[in-house]
C-alpha cells in the first residue's frame, strides 16, 4: 500500500463546505479559502522517512488480488465495502433477513456482532458470509473478551482491574487468548484496547473500560494487550481517538465538548495513540467529540472532522491503517446530521469504514449521490476500499473457509483460561492501608468476623475466608445491635460486593457509608471492596480503617484470591490504577508478607494438566457405583496450592444428603499422624524423648513388663513386636451381645460420665483396664514388622503425662488453632451439627445405633471418642493444612512447629534393610501393594485410615493427596471394596499422570 493520501478535490470540498455550513442555522460560512488550504494535501512524507516503522506492507501477491477484486466492483459494490453493519444472534428471523438483504442486495463490507451467542453466531457468521461477493470483515466490541457481548464465553477482567497489574505478559496473555477465541468464531477486528485515559473519575461511559489515569500506564498496557490480539491474527483497534478519557458526557446519549488545548492533548490523550501506532497498531476507532481546539466548527463531532482524522490521525500521526468511525447511530453523531448525510461528512472527514449506520438505504443511496456528483471521488472512495481490501487479504478472507461449529463451547472455555485469570488477580488486587501490618492476618486463633455490603453474592469469599480459619458472619439491620455482636470479634472482615456491570453505579449508599463509618469506628476493620476503586471517592477519611483492599471486581476468581491474600498465602503486587481524592494516588499499592500457607489456583499454575485430573470423577463414581463407598472428599495440592477440590457422593447410599467440601469424616488412624505424631515430634525436638529412650522410661506402667525396653524408635516403626489389636469392648458385653450394665449406663452419672454413643457411657475407670491389657499383652517371639494400634494409644499415655495435658487441648492448642484446623477434633458432635457429619456404620454389634458424629474404632469410643490411635474427624481441607505443614518440615504460616531435622528423622526408614518401609509414625511406599500406587516417589510419606481414607506427600513433585471416605457404612468393613478395588492408588496414578512434565 502506498504510503501517502490521495488528494482530495478543491471543487468537492468547497460544495461540501458551503452545503454543510448552509443548511446549519445561524451559523457564518468559514473562510472557505483557508480551510480548503487545510483540505487539500500532497503526499505526506514524514520528517525522517528512514526511521518510520511500516507494519502494512503489501506483497505482490496482496496487491495483485486487491486490484483484481476492485476492478471488478460496481460503484455500488465498492460503497458497501465501505458498512460494517450491526447484527445480532439473540433476535428473530426478521433480523437475519434484514441482514441477510444488506449483504447480498447492498454488499455491505462487514458485519459487527453484538448481544447473543457463540454457536448462533458462528452459524450466522457462515451464513452471511455465504451471501457475500466478497468475504465480510466480521467484528466485535470485546473489550473485556467474547463474554462482553456473548453468552456461554469467557469473561476476562475489565481494563481497570489490568491496569492494576506490573507484569505487562499477563496483560499480552489476555490478548492472545481473547484473539484465539476470536478466530474460533470467525472474528477479524476486536474493538479493542481502549486507549482512554480516564482522568475523570464521574466519566459515565469510560471508567472501568480504561486502564487508569496515567498515560504511560495506560500506553503500557494498551501495547500489551494489542501485542496478544494481533500476535494470533486478529486486529486490533485502539479507541476512542483523540480520547474519550476525560468527558462528562456519554456520546451514546450526546455530544461530548471537551475544552483541552492542543497542546494538553498532545501530552495527555494522544500520547497513547503515538506509543502504540509505533508498535503497529491495525485500526482506530475515532469518537464523536467536540474539541474546539482541533475543530473550530461550533459542534462538529471529531468523527466527522477533517482536522481530525486526516490532519491530525493520518498526517501527523502518520497512521496508516484501517479508521472505523464509532457508532453511527449514536447520539454523538446522529444528532449532527441525518442519516446519509452523516455518511458522506465522516468518509470525506478521511474515516474508512462506516460503524453502525443508522439507515443503511438512506445512506447508500446519499453515497451513491455523492459519487455521482464527484463529492467523493473515484480517488478517495480508492483509498478507502483498496486499503480495507487489503486488510481483507491480510486477514485471509482471499482464502475464506466456513466455521466449524462443532465444539465451540469446549473451544471457547479451555480450562487454562482460569490459570490465567487466578494469576491476572493474584497481580492485580491491591493493598491500599495496612496499618500495624493488619495484613496478612497472622493469628488465626482470633475471632473473626465478616460483615457484608453490597447486593451481589458473596459465597466464594465468605467459603474461601473459612477454609483458612473460623470466620463468623454477622448480620443485623441496626447498626447499634451489629456493633454490639462485633464486641465480642477480635477482627471484622467487611465485604463490599457489587454487581459485576461496568456502566451500573457501584457506589456505597449513604446508607453503608454510615454504616462502614460505625462499625469501623468501633471495631479492628479490613475493608475489602469488589468493585472500582472509584466507590472510595465519597470515603472522605479512612483512618478508623486499618486494611484497605481494592479487589477491583466480584467475580469467583476475584473472591479465591482475594482471601487468599488476606491470610497471607499470597502477598499482594498490585498498583491502583486511579488516584483516589487525596487519599491514595496512581500507582500507590503496598506489597504484604507471603505467609506459606496453602493457596488456590488452577491446575495448569503448577503445571498439572486439568484434563487428567478430570479423570478422578470417573473413578470416584465407579467406587460409588460399586458400592465400595457412599461418597468422598478428593484434594489435590502442589507446589503450596490448592488445584483439585471435590466432593462426590452422598453420606448414605439413599442419597439424602450430598456431600460437601465442608462435612466431616471419622479419619481413623490418619488420627495418629495428624494428632498424636505432631505432638510427640515437639517434644523430640525439644530433647524429651530421643530414638533409643526406652518405654518403662516413658511410660512407667511399661516398667516391670516385657515392654519395657521397647525403644521409642521401634515403638514408632512398629517393630516393637506388640499385637496388632484386642477388641476390648468384647469383655463389656453381656450374653446377649449388649453393653454390659457393669460397665455402662444409659445417661450419664458421676462414674459413668465417659460417652461411648447416644445413650451409652462407659465406667471412668475403664481407661485402666485398657492400659492393663495392653501392659500384659503378649509380644511376638521374633522380632518383625507388625502394625499395631497399641502404639499411638501408649503415645497418648505419655503424651499426657508428660505434658499434664489431654491430648484433645494438645492438639487443639500446638497445631489445630494456629494452622487454621478449626474443623478437625475429637467428638465433633460438641462443636457441629449431625447432619455435617458422614456416618461410619451400622452398629449391630457393640453400641446398637447409627454412629453419626461418634468415632467409629470401638477402643478409640471406650476412651470416650478420645484416643491415640483414633478419634480425630475433619475433611480434606484440615488434613492438607497438617500434610503441608509436614511437606514445609514443619513449617506453616511462618510458623516453625519443630525443626527441619525432627521431621528429617521421622521420615526416615530405620528399618528397611529388614524390609520395613515405615518412617517414624509414618507409613511409606511399599512398592508391593499399597498404601500407595508405585508411582510415588520413596521420599513420600503419609497414612491411611480404616474408614477408607488417604493423605499422602510426595515431596519431589510437591504434592499433597487426601481422599476420605466412609467406605464402613452402614456395615461388614472386613470386606474392603474400596482397598480391593485400588480406588484410592488409581486416583493417585491420574494425580502422577497429570503433571506436565
Amino acid at each position: 500500500m502506498k504510503n501517502h493520501f490521495i488528494k482530495i478535490s478543491l471543487y468537492a470540498s468547497l460544495l461540501f463546505l458551503i452545503t454543510n455550513c448552509a443548511t446549519k442555522k445561524n451559523t457564518t460560512v468559514p473562510d472557505v479559502k483557508k480551510d480548503i488550504l487545510l483540505q487539500d494535501t500532497v503526499v505526506y512524507v514524514p520528517k525522517n522517512k528512514s526511521e518510520k516503522k511500516t507494519f502494512f506492507k503489501d506483497s505482490d501477491k496482496e496487491t495483485t488480488w486487491v486490484d483484481s477484486i476492485y476492478s471488478k466492483m460496481s460503484v455500488q459494490e465498492k460503497i458497501g465495502q465501505l458498512f460494517m453493519i450491526s447484527a445480532y444472534s439473540n433476535k428473530d428471523s426478521l433480523h437475519t433477513i434484514e441482514i441477510n438483504k444488506f449483504v447480498q442486495d447492498y454488499k455491505v463490507g462487514g458485519v459487527i456482532f453484538f448481544q447473543g451467542g457463540p454457536v448462533r453466531q458462528a452459524r450466522l457468521t457462515n451464513l452471511y458470509q455465504s451471501k457475500a461477493k466478497v468475504p465480510l470483515f466480521i467484528g466485535i466490541d470485546g473489550e473485556w473478551g467474547l463474554g462482553m457481548r456473548l453468552d456461554s464465553t469467557y469473561i476476562y477482567p475489565w481494563n481497570m482491574t489490568l491496569g492494576a497489574i506490573q507484569d505487562l505478559s499477563l496483560i499480552e496473555n489476555v490478548g492472545r487468548n481473547m484473539a484465539n477465541e476470536d478466530k474460533r468464531i470467525g472474528i477479524h477486528f476486536n474493538f479493542a484496547p481502549v486507549l482512554d485515559i480516564n482522568t475523570n473519575p464521574k466519566n459515565p461511559i469510560i471508567g472501568n473500560r480504561s486502564f487508569g489515569e496515567d498515560k504511560v500506564n495506560v500506553s503500557n498496557r494498551a501495547i500489551a494487550l494489542m501485542k496478544g490480539v494481533q500476535s494470533q491474527g486478529v486486529f486490533s483497534t485502539g479507541k476512542h481517538f483523540p480520547g474519550h478519557g476525560d468527558t462528562a458526557t456519554d456520546s451514546h446519549k450526546a455530544l461530548p465538548l471537551i475544552t483541552f488545548s492542543k497542546e494538553r492533548l498532545e501530552m495527555v490523550e494522544l500520547y497513547p495513540y503515538k506509543q502504540i501506532f509505533d508498535e503497529g497498531l491495525v485500526s482506530v476507532m475515532v469518537a464523536h467529540l467536540n474539541i474546539p481546539s482541533l475543530e473550530p466548527l461550533p459542534n462538529y463531532p471529531s468523527s466527522a472532522s477533517y482536522n481530525v482524522v486526516t490532519n491530525l490521525l493520518q498526517k501527523e500521526l502518520g497512521f496508516e491503517g484501517l479508521i472505523f468511525t464509532d457508532g453511527l447511530a449514536m447520539k454523538g453523531a446522529s444528532n449532527f446530521k441525518g442519516p446519509g448525510d452523516l455518511e458522506i461528512a465522516v468518509i470525506l472527514a478521511g474515516n474508512d469504514i462506516l460503524l453502525c449506520s443508522e439507515n443503511i438505504p438512506v445512506a447508500f443511496q446519499k453515497l451513491e449521490a455523492a459519487y455521482n456528483e464527484n463529492i467523493i471521488t473515484e480517488e478517495r472512495l480508492a483509498h478507502s476500499v483498496k486499503k480495507i481490501l487489503h486488510f481483507k487479504f491480510k486477514a485471509g478472507l482471499n482464502k475464506y473457509k466456513p466455521i466449524a461449529i462443532s465444539n465451540i463451547y469446549n473451544d471457547l472455555n479451555p480450562p487454562q483460561n482460569d490459570a490465567l485469570h487466578y494469576k491476572l488477580y493474584e497481580n492485580a488486587i491491591t493493598v491500599l492501608k495496612n496499618e500495624k501490618e493488619i495484613l496478612p492476618v497472622k493469628n488465626l486463633d482470633q475471632k473473626i468476623a465478616y460483615v457484608k455490603m453490597g447486593e451481589d453474592v458473596n459465597s466464594t469469599f465468605v467459603t474461601t475466608l473459612k477454609k483458612y480459619t473460623e470466620v463468623t458472619e454477622v448480620s443485623n439491620a441496626n447498626i447499634e445491635s451489629l456493633n454490639d455482636e462485633l464486641k465480642k470479634y477480635d477482627l471484622v472482615i467487611i465485604g463490599f460486593h457489587k454487581l459485576n456491570k461496568p456502566w451500573e453505579k457501584q457506589n456505597f449508599t449513604d446508607a453503608e457509608l454510615i454504616r462502614l463509618q460505625e462499625i469501623a469506628k468501633h471495631n479492628k476493620v479490613i475493608l475489602d471492596i469488589f468493585t472500582k476503586p472509584y466507590s472510595l471517592l465519597p470515603i472522605t477519611d479512612f483512618d478508623d480503617i486499618e486494611g484497605l483492599v481494592v479487589s477491583y471486581q466480584n467475580s469467583n476468581i476475584s473472591q479465591v484470591v482475594s482471601a487468599e491474600l488476606l491470610f497471607g498465602a499470597i502477598p499482594a503486587k498490585g498498583k491502583l490504577p486511579v488516584s483516589i481524592n487525596n487519599s491514595f494516588h496512581v500507582n500507590d499499592g503496598l506489597s504484604t508478607e507471603k505467609l506459606n500457607r496453602l493457596a488456590f489456583t488452577a491446575p495448569e499454575n503448577v503445571d498439572m494438566n486439568p484434563m487428567i485430573l478430570s479423570k478422578i470423577d470417573a473413578i470416584a463414581q465407579k467406587a460409588i457405583d460399586g458400592k465400595m463407598a457412599p461418597g468422598m472428599q478428593v484434594l489435590v495440592a502442589r507446589k503450596g496450592s490448592v488445584i483439585f477440590q471435590k466432593s462426590y457422593g452422598s453420606q448414605t447410599y439413599d442419597n439424602t444428603r450430598k456431600v460437601t467440601n465442608s462435612d466431616l469424616y471419622d479419619v481413623a488412624s490418619i488420627s495418629k499422624m495428624i494428632s498424636t505424631l505432631p505432638n510427640v515430634m515437639q517434644l523430640y525436638d525439644k530433647n524429651k524423648v530421643e530414638l533409643d529412650t526406652k518405654l518403662k522410661d516413658m511410660v512407667p506402667l511399661f516398667a516391670k513388663t516385657n515392654k519395657a525396653e521397647i525403644s521409642f524408635k521401634d515403638l514408632l516403626t512398629h517393630y516393637a513386636g506388640l499385637q496388632a489389636w484386642i477388641p476390648f469392648y468384647k469383655a463389656t458385653l453381656d450374653h446377649e451381645g449388649k453393653p454390659s450394665i457393669k460397665y455402662y449406663r444409659s445417661t450419664a452419672e458421676s462414674d459413668f460420665s465417659t460417652k461411648v454413643a447416644d445413650g451409652l457411657y462407659i465406667r471412668n475407670d475403664y481407661h485402666d483396664t485398657i492400659m492393663k491389657i495392653i501392659a500384659d499383652s503378649p509380644l511376638s517371639l521374633k522380632k518383625e514388622y507388625r502394625y499395631s494400634d497399641f502404639t499411638f494409644i501408649i503415645l497418648k499415655e505419655y503424651l499426657e503425662k508428660k505434658t499434664h495435658k489431654k491430648l484433645e487441648d494438645l492438639s487443639q492448642q500446638n497445631f489445630y488453632s494456629t494452622l487454621g484446623m478449626n474443623n478437625t477434633l475429637y467428638n465433633p458432635l460438641d462443636k457441629f451439627e449431625r447432619s455435617n457429619i458422614a456416618p461410619t456404620e451400622i452398629d449391630n454389634y457393640f453400641r446398637h445405633q447409627v454412629i453419626q458424629g461418634y468415632v467409629h474404632d470401638m477402643a478409640a469410643a471406650m476412651e470416650g471418642g478420645v484416643a491415640g490411635h483414633a478419634g480425630i474427624f475433619s475433611n480434606a481441607m484440615d488434613v492438607a493444612k497438617m500434610m503441608q505443614m509436614y511437606l514445609q518440615k514443619g513449617n506453616y504460616g511462618n510458623k516453625q512447629y519443630f525443626s527441619e531435622q525432627t521431621f528429617n528423622a521421622f521420615n526416615t526408614c530405620y528399618y528397611a534393610d529388614k524390609g520395613v518401609q515405615r518412617g517414624l509414625g509414618f507409613d511409606k511406599r511399599t512398592g508391593k501393594d499399597g498404601p500407595t500406587c508405585a508411582c510415588v516417589s520413596p521420599s513420600s510419606f503419609g497414612h491411611t485410615g480404616f474408614t477408607g481414607d488417604i493423605a499422602w506427600v510426595d515431596p519431589e513433585t510437591e504434592i499433597v493427596y487426601v481422599f476420605l471416605s466412609n467406605r464402613t457404612y452402614p456395615g461388614n468393613s472386613d470386606d474392603n471394596k474400596l482397598a480391593k478395588g485400588k480406588i484410592r492408588e488409581d486416583i493417585q496414578q491420574i494425580i502422577q499422570d497429570a503433571i506436565i512434565k
